[in-house]
Protein backbone atom coordinates (compact mmCIF):
# COMPACT_ATOMS: atom_id res chain seq x y z
CA UNK A 1 0.00 0.00 0.00
CA UNK A 2 1.30 3.56 -0.87
CA UNK A 3 2.53 5.45 2.36
CA UNK A 4 0.72 8.63 2.39
CA UNK A 5 3.48 9.89 5.13
CA UNK A 6 5.53 10.13 1.64
CA UNK A 7 3.15 12.56 0.19
CA UNK A 8 1.84 15.21 2.66
CA UNK A 9 -0.21 17.07 0.53
CA UNK A 10 -1.89 14.06 -0.54
CA UNK A 11 -2.84 13.49 2.92
CA UNK A 12 -4.23 16.22 4.13
CA UNK A 13 -6.34 16.85 1.25
CA UNK A 14 -7.33 12.82 1.96
CA UNK A 15 -8.07 14.65 5.94
CA UNK A 16 -9.80 17.11 4.16
CA UNK A 17 -12.32 14.91 2.42
CA UNK A 18 -12.85 12.88 5.12
CA UNK A 19 -14.02 15.66 7.72
CA UNK A 20 -16.16 17.10 4.80
CA UNK A 21 -17.83 13.81 4.38
CA UNK A 22 -18.43 13.26 8.40
CA UNK A 23 -20.47 16.93 7.95
CA UNK A 24 -22.83 15.46 6.05
CA UNK A 25 -23.85 12.38 9.14
CA UNK A 26 -26.04 14.73 10.96
CA UNK A 27 -27.62 17.32 9.22
CA UNK A 28 -30.29 14.88 7.67
CA UNK A 29 -31.53 14.23 11.62
CA UNK A 30 -30.12 17.38 13.35
CA UNK A 31 -32.05 19.71 11.09
CA UNK A 32 -35.38 18.22 11.94
CA UNK A 33 -36.05 19.33 15.63
CA UNK A 34 -35.42 23.09 15.45
CA UNK A 35 -38.66 23.41 12.69
CA UNK A 36 -40.38 20.73 13.65
CA UNK A 37 -43.00 22.81 15.01
CA UNK A 38 -43.52 24.47 11.67
CA UNK A 39 -43.46 20.80 9.64
CA UNK A 40 -46.39 19.72 12.09
CA UNK A 41 -48.32 22.89 11.07
CA UNK A 42 -48.24 21.70 7.26
CA UNK A 43 -47.76 18.04 8.01
CA UNK A 44 -49.75 15.50 9.75
CA UNK A 45 -47.04 14.47 12.34
CA UNK A 46 -47.49 13.03 15.59
CA UNK A 47 -44.23 13.12 17.68
CA UNK A 48 -44.02 9.61 17.55
CA UNK A 49 -44.07 9.70 13.88
CA UNK A 50 -41.50 12.16 14.15
CA UNK A 51 -39.01 10.21 16.00
CA UNK A 52 -38.92 8.40 13.37
CA UNK A 53 -36.68 10.83 10.92
CA UNK A 54 -34.16 10.20 14.00
CA UNK A 55 -35.01 6.57 15.25
CA UNK A 56 -34.47 4.82 11.25
CA UNK A 57 -31.33 6.55 10.65
CA UNK A 58 -30.37 5.62 13.74
CA UNK A 59 -30.94 1.94 13.28
CA UNK A 60 -30.01 1.98 9.81
CA UNK A 61 -25.90 2.51 11.53
CA UNK A 62 -26.34 -0.42 13.24
CA UNK A 63 -27.22 -2.84 10.98
CA UNK A 64 -24.53 -1.25 8.59
CA UNK A 65 -22.02 -2.27 11.20
CA UNK A 66 -23.04 -5.88 10.32
CA UNK A 67 -24.00 -5.87 6.83
CA UNK A 68 -22.05 -3.03 5.19
CA UNK A 69 -18.61 -4.48 4.93
CA UNK A 70 -20.20 -6.62 2.55
CA UNK A 71 -21.69 -4.34 -0.22
CA UNK A 72 -18.56 -2.12 -0.04
CA UNK A 73 -16.03 -5.43 -0.95
CA UNK A 74 -18.59 -5.94 -4.28
CA UNK A 75 -18.02 -2.02 -5.56
CA UNK A 76 -14.77 -0.76 -3.53
CA UNK A 77 -14.39 1.35 -0.63
CA UNK A 78 -13.93 4.65 -2.20
CA UNK A 79 -16.99 4.24 -4.85
CA UNK A 80 -19.07 3.35 -1.66
CA UNK A 81 -18.91 6.56 -0.08
CA UNK A 82 -19.71 8.31 -3.51
CA UNK A 83 -22.66 6.47 -3.61
CA UNK A 84 -23.51 6.85 -0.19
CA UNK A 85 -23.16 10.85 -0.32
CA UNK A 86 -25.28 10.86 -3.54
CA UNK A 87 -28.14 8.75 -1.52
CA UNK A 88 -27.84 11.32 1.45
CA UNK A 89 -27.46 14.44 -1.34
CA UNK A 90 -30.62 12.83 -2.93
CA UNK A 91 -33.03 12.40 0.34
CA UNK A 92 -32.01 15.48 1.70
CA UNK A 93 -32.93 17.55 -1.51
CA UNK A 94 -35.77 15.91 -2.27
CA UNK A 95 -37.51 17.48 1.07
CA UNK A 96 -37.95 20.06 -1.18
CA UNK A 97 -41.07 18.47 -2.50
CA UNK A 98 -42.18 16.56 0.69
CA UNK A 99 -45.98 16.92 1.10
CA UNK A 100 -46.55 13.91 4.16
CA UNK A 101 -45.43 12.05 6.89
CA UNK A 102 -44.55 9.15 4.82
CA UNK A 103 -42.40 10.99 2.43
CA UNK A 104 -40.65 12.44 5.40
CA UNK A 105 -39.76 9.22 6.72
CA UNK A 106 -39.17 7.68 3.45
CA UNK A 107 -36.53 10.51 2.96
CA UNK A 108 -34.88 9.34 6.45
CA UNK A 109 -34.56 5.93 5.36
CA UNK A 110 -32.55 6.62 2.11
CA UNK A 111 -30.31 9.10 4.31
CA UNK A 112 -30.09 6.75 6.75
CA UNK A 113 -28.75 4.09 4.10
CA UNK A 114 -26.44 6.32 3.43
CA UNK A 115 -24.95 7.64 6.42
CA UNK A 116 -24.64 3.78 7.74
CA UNK A 117 -22.49 2.85 5.29
CA UNK A 118 -20.04 5.37 5.20
CA UNK A 119 -19.92 4.93 9.32
CA UNK A 120 -19.40 1.29 8.83
CA UNK A 121 -16.26 2.45 6.50
CA UNK A 122 -14.71 5.32 7.64
CA UNK A 123 -12.94 3.68 10.64
CA UNK A 124 -11.25 1.31 8.42
CA UNK A 125 -10.58 3.79 6.47
CA UNK A 126 -8.53 6.14 8.77
CA UNK A 127 -6.61 3.43 10.46
CA UNK A 128 -5.44 1.86 7.16
CA UNK A 129 -4.77 5.50 5.75
CA UNK A 130 -3.63 7.11 9.31
CA UNK A 131 -1.79 3.98 11.03
CA UNK A 132 0.56 6.36 13.07
CA UNK A 133 -2.07 8.84 14.31
CA UNK A 134 -4.90 7.16 14.46
CA UNK A 135 -6.56 8.70 17.75
CA UNK A 136 -5.70 11.81 16.06
CA UNK A 137 -7.51 11.54 13.68
CA UNK A 138 -10.26 9.47 14.37
CA UNK A 139 -10.99 12.56 16.93
CA UNK A 140 -10.66 14.82 14.34
CA UNK A 141 -13.54 12.58 12.41
CA UNK A 142 -15.96 12.16 15.14
CA UNK A 143 -15.80 16.06 16.19
CA UNK A 144 -16.98 16.64 12.29
CA UNK A 145 -19.69 14.65 13.07
CA UNK A 146 -20.96 16.86 15.50
CA UNK A 147 -19.75 19.61 13.76
CA UNK A 148 -22.31 18.98 11.16
CA UNK A 149 -25.46 18.37 13.89
CA UNK A 150 -24.11 21.47 15.18
CA UNK A 151 -24.53 23.33 11.82
CA UNK A 152 -28.02 22.28 10.62
CA UNK A 153 -29.23 22.79 14.19
CA UNK A 154 -28.22 26.36 14.26
CA UNK A 155 -28.40 27.29 10.67
CA UNK A 156 -31.40 25.69 9.82
CA UNK A 157 -34.15 27.81 11.70
CA UNK A 158 -32.24 30.81 10.00
CA UNK A 159 -32.40 29.08 6.45
CA UNK A 160 -36.53 29.02 7.32
CA UNK A 161 -36.51 32.28 8.28
CA UNK A 162 -35.05 34.25 5.22
CA UNK A 163 -36.63 32.12 2.81
CA UNK A 164 -40.25 31.20 4.78
CA UNK A 165 -40.17 27.98 4.15
CA UNK A 166 -39.02 24.48 6.52
CA UNK A 167 -38.54 22.77 3.40
CA UNK A 168 -35.20 24.85 1.82
CA UNK A 169 -34.16 24.57 5.84
CA UNK A 170 -34.19 20.82 5.40
CA UNK A 171 -33.19 20.54 1.74
CA UNK A 172 -30.30 23.23 1.89
CA UNK A 173 -27.85 20.80 3.27
CA UNK A 174 -27.95 18.73 -0.07
CA UNK A 175 -25.69 21.51 -1.13
CA UNK A 176 -22.94 19.99 1.53
CA UNK A 177 -23.16 16.66 0.39
CA UNK A 178 -22.23 17.75 -3.35
CA UNK A 179 -19.19 19.42 -1.94
CA UNK A 180 -18.08 16.58 -0.13
CA UNK A 181 -18.88 14.44 -2.39
CA UNK A 182 -17.05 16.25 -5.39
CA UNK A 183 -13.84 16.66 -3.25
CA UNK A 184 -13.66 13.03 -2.58
CA UNK A 185 -13.97 11.79 -5.86
CA UNK A 186 -11.25 14.01 -6.59
CA UNK A 187 -9.03 11.61 -4.07
CA UNK A 188 -10.15 8.59 -6.14
CA UNK A 189 -7.27 8.80 -8.81
CA UNK A 190 -4.66 9.97 -6.17
CA UNK A 191 -4.75 6.54 -3.82
CA UNK A 192 -4.75 2.70 -4.41
CA UNK A 193 -7.14 0.74 -3.50
CA UNK A 194 -7.89 0.03 0.16
CA UNK A 195 -7.22 -3.37 1.23
CA UNK A 196 -9.58 -5.70 1.66
CA UNK A 197 -11.04 -5.25 5.08
CA UNK A 198 -11.50 -7.78 7.31
CA UNK A 199 -14.71 -6.93 9.41
CA UNK A 200 -13.71 -9.46 12.31
CA UNK A 201 -15.58 -12.48 13.73
CA UNK A 202 -17.99 -10.40 14.87
CA UNK A 203 -20.23 -13.77 15.58
CA UNK A 204 -17.94 -15.00 18.39
CA UNK A 205 -19.08 -12.05 20.50
CA UNK A 206 -22.64 -13.00 20.51
CA UNK A 207 -22.22 -15.23 23.54
CA UNK A 208 -19.80 -13.05 24.90
CA UNK A 209 -21.64 -11.40 28.25
CA UNK A 210 -18.83 -8.30 29.13
CA UNK A 211 -19.54 -7.74 24.62
CA UNK A 212 -23.59 -6.98 25.72
CA UNK A 213 -22.58 -5.07 28.84
CA UNK A 214 -19.93 -2.70 26.30
CA UNK A 215 -22.73 -2.91 23.93
CA UNK A 216 -25.54 -2.03 26.39
CA UNK A 217 -23.41 0.86 27.48
CA UNK A 218 -22.55 2.37 23.81
CA UNK A 219 -26.31 1.93 23.45
CA UNK A 220 -27.57 3.82 26.46
CA UNK A 221 -25.32 6.87 25.97
CA UNK A 222 -25.85 6.55 22.26
CA UNK A 223 -29.86 7.11 22.94
CA UNK A 224 -29.26 10.31 25.46
CA UNK A 225 -27.46 11.77 22.50
CA UNK A 226 -30.34 10.37 19.84
CA UNK A 227 -33.44 11.71 22.47
CA UNK A 228 -31.56 15.06 22.98
CA UNK A 229 -31.11 15.62 19.32
CA UNK A 230 -34.47 14.69 18.56
CA UNK A 231 -36.52 16.32 21.10
CA UNK A 232 -34.46 19.39 22.78
CA UNK A 233 -35.50 21.70 20.23
CA UNK A 234 -39.14 20.69 20.47
CA UNK A 235 -38.75 20.85 24.20
CA UNK A 236 -38.12 24.48 23.93
CA UNK A 237 -40.55 25.41 21.85
CA UNK A 238 -42.91 24.45 23.87
CA UNK A 239 -41.23 26.33 26.51
CA UNK A 240 -41.94 28.92 24.60
CA UNK A 241 -38.93 30.00 22.86
CA UNK A 242 -38.84 30.85 19.23
CA UNK A 243 -37.64 27.93 16.70
CA UNK A 244 -34.03 30.05 16.02
CA UNK A 245 -33.58 30.47 19.67
CA UNK A 246 -34.36 26.51 19.95
CA UNK A 247 -31.93 25.99 17.33
CA UNK A 248 -29.16 27.86 18.76
CA UNK A 249 -29.66 26.58 22.17
CA UNK A 250 -29.06 22.76 20.15
CA UNK A 251 -26.35 24.30 18.27
CA UNK A 252 -24.79 25.45 21.87
CA UNK A 253 -24.66 21.81 22.81
CA UNK A 254 -23.08 19.97 19.70
CA UNK A 255 -20.68 22.73 20.58
CA UNK A 256 -20.03 21.71 23.48
CA UNK A 257 -20.02 17.61 22.50
CA UNK A 258 -17.58 19.06 19.98
CA UNK A 259 -15.41 20.40 22.84
CA UNK A 260 -15.79 17.42 25.01
CA UNK A 261 -15.17 14.90 22.18
CA UNK A 262 -11.94 16.27 21.64
CA UNK A 263 -10.62 16.87 24.94
CA UNK A 264 -12.15 14.33 27.29
CA UNK A 265 -9.80 11.37 25.40
CA UNK A 266 -6.75 13.45 25.63
CA UNK A 267 -7.20 13.96 29.55
CA UNK A 268 -7.82 10.23 29.71
CA UNK A 269 -4.88 9.13 27.50
CA UNK A 270 -2.73 8.35 29.99
CA UNK A 271 -5.10 6.32 32.20
CA UNK A 272 -5.38 2.75 32.41
CA UNK A 273 -8.41 2.87 34.71
CA UNK A 274 -10.97 5.15 33.25
CA UNK A 275 -14.09 4.73 35.54
CA UNK A 276 -13.82 8.12 37.18
CA UNK A 277 -13.57 9.77 33.71
CA UNK A 278 -16.77 8.24 33.08
CA UNK A 279 -18.00 8.97 36.13
CA UNK A 280 -17.52 12.46 36.11
CA UNK A 281 -19.05 12.66 32.53
CA UNK A 282 -22.12 10.48 33.55
CA UNK A 283 -22.69 12.92 36.67
CA UNK A 284 -22.93 15.87 34.14
CA UNK A 285 -25.23 14.41 32.32
CA UNK A 286 -28.18 13.38 35.03
CA UNK A 287 -27.31 17.06 35.90
CA UNK A 288 -28.11 18.23 32.96
CA UNK A 289 -31.34 16.24 32.56
CA UNK A 290 -32.33 17.36 35.98
CA UNK A 291 -31.75 21.10 35.06
CA UNK A 292 -34.06 20.53 32.02
CA UNK A 293 -36.67 19.52 34.25
CA UNK A 294 -36.39 21.54 37.30
CA UNK A 295 -35.36 24.99 36.01
CA UNK A 296 -35.81 25.03 32.03
CA UNK A 297 -36.30 28.45 31.87
CA UNK A 298 -33.67 29.42 34.33
CA UNK A 299 -29.69 29.61 34.19
CA UNK A 300 -31.28 28.02 30.07
CA UNK A 301 -27.98 27.78 28.87
CA UNK A 302 -26.21 25.89 31.34
CA UNK A 303 -28.21 22.90 30.80
CA UNK A 304 -27.41 21.94 27.63
CA UNK A 305 -23.67 22.83 28.21
CA UNK A 306 -24.05 19.85 30.84
CA UNK A 307 -25.48 17.46 28.63
CA UNK A 308 -23.15 18.72 25.68
CA UNK A 309 -19.74 18.05 27.96
CA UNK A 310 -21.24 14.85 29.10
CA UNK A 311 -22.51 12.99 26.06
CA UNK A 312 -19.70 14.57 23.97
CA UNK A 313 -16.94 13.23 25.71
CA UNK A 314 -19.04 9.43 26.43
CA UNK A 315 -18.95 8.47 23.02
CA UNK A 316 -15.36 8.29 21.99
CA UNK A 317 -14.90 7.16 25.05
CA UNK A 318 -17.28 4.60 25.38
CA UNK A 319 -15.45 3.05 21.62
CA UNK A 320 -12.06 3.54 23.49
CA UNK A 321 -13.02 1.41 26.57
CA UNK A 322 -14.14 -1.24 23.66
CA UNK A 323 -10.79 -1.30 21.77
CA UNK A 324 -9.01 -1.17 25.45
CA UNK A 325 -10.20 -4.81 26.21
CA UNK A 326 -8.34 -6.43 23.49
CA UNK A 327 -4.53 -5.90 22.47
CA UNK A 328 -5.45 -7.36 18.83
CA UNK A 329 -6.60 -4.65 16.51
CA UNK A 330 -8.64 -7.09 14.07
CA UNK A 331 -10.21 -9.09 17.55
CA UNK A 332 -10.99 -5.37 18.98
CA UNK A 333 -12.27 -4.00 15.55
CA UNK A 334 -14.64 -6.82 15.82
CA UNK A 335 -15.86 -6.05 19.13
CA UNK A 336 -16.00 -2.53 18.51
CA UNK A 337 -17.79 -3.26 15.46
CA UNK A 338 -20.36 -5.80 17.67
CA UNK A 339 -20.64 -2.57 20.12
CA UNK A 340 -21.57 -0.13 17.87
CA UNK A 341 -24.30 -2.56 15.81
CA UNK A 342 -26.06 -3.47 18.88
CA UNK A 343 -25.76 0.05 20.79
CA UNK A 344 -27.18 1.63 17.44
CA UNK A 345 -29.75 -0.79 17.27
CA UNK A 346 -30.84 0.11 21.28
CA UNK A 347 -30.45 3.79 20.46
CA UNK A 348 -32.68 4.04 17.43
CA UNK A 349 -35.53 3.35 19.18
CA UNK A 350 -35.13 6.28 21.70
CA UNK A 351 -36.60 9.10 19.89
CA UNK A 352 -39.65 6.64 19.52
CA UNK A 353 -40.36 5.96 23.26
CA UNK A 354 -39.38 9.36 24.21
CA UNK A 355 -42.11 10.32 21.26
CA UNK A 356 -44.39 7.71 22.98
CA UNK A 357 -44.55 9.30 26.18
CA UNK A 358 -45.01 12.56 24.99
CA UNK A 359 -48.02 11.98 23.60
CA UNK A 360 -48.98 10.25 26.30
CA UNK A 361 -48.32 12.05 28.91
CA UNK A 362 -48.35 15.87 27.21
CA UNK A 363 -44.87 16.26 28.48
CA UNK A 364 -41.14 15.86 27.57
CA UNK A 365 -40.26 16.05 31.34
CA UNK A 366 -41.20 11.66 31.76
CA UNK A 367 -38.59 11.02 28.66
CA UNK A 368 -35.85 13.45 30.72
CA UNK A 369 -36.47 11.33 33.96
CA UNK A 370 -36.22 7.91 32.21
CA UNK A 371 -32.84 9.01 30.37
CA UNK A 372 -31.20 10.25 34.01
CA UNK A 373 -32.62 6.51 35.24
CA UNK A 374 -30.79 4.95 32.52
CA UNK A 375 -27.60 6.93 33.17
CA UNK A 376 -27.84 6.44 36.93
CA UNK A 377 -27.73 2.50 35.95
CA UNK A 378 -24.69 3.29 33.09
CA UNK A 379 -22.73 4.25 36.79
CA UNK A 380 -23.43 1.34 38.20
CA UNK A 381 -22.18 -0.53 35.10
CA UNK A 382 -19.04 1.65 34.82
CA UNK A 383 -18.36 -0.09 38.60
CA UNK A 384 -17.81 -4.16 36.38
CA UNK A 385 -14.77 -1.77 33.98
CA UNK A 386 -11.97 -2.83 35.98
CA UNK A 387 -9.23 -3.21 33.49
CA UNK A 388 -7.17 -5.51 35.61
CA UNK A 389 -9.82 -8.02 34.45
CA UNK A 390 -10.53 -7.48 30.52
CA UNK A 391 -8.22 -10.12 30.11
CA UNK A 392 -10.38 -12.75 32.06
CA UNK A 393 -13.51 -11.48 30.27
CA UNK A 394 -12.89 -11.17 26.56
CA UNK A 395 -9.57 -12.92 24.38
Amino acid sequence: MENLHAKPTTAVWLMISVVLVALNLRPSMAAVGPLLSSIRTDVPLSFSSAALLTMLPVMGMGLAMFFGMGLARRIGEHRSIVVSLLVIGAATLSRLWLDSALELIVSAIAAGVGIALIQALMPALIKSRFGDNVSLFMGLYVTAIMGGAALAASFSPFVQVHTGSWRIGLAIWSGLALLAMAVWYAQLSALPPLPQVDSGPQGSFFGNRRAWLLALFFGFGTACYTCVLAWLAPYYVEQGWSEQQAGLLLGLLTAMEVVSGLATPAIANRRRDKRGVFAVLLVLIILGFCGLILSPQHVSLLWPCLLGLGIGGLFPMSLILSLDHLDNPRRAGGLTAFVQGIGYLIAGLSPLVAGMIRDGLGSFEWAWWSLAAVVVVMLLMVTRFNPQHYATHIR
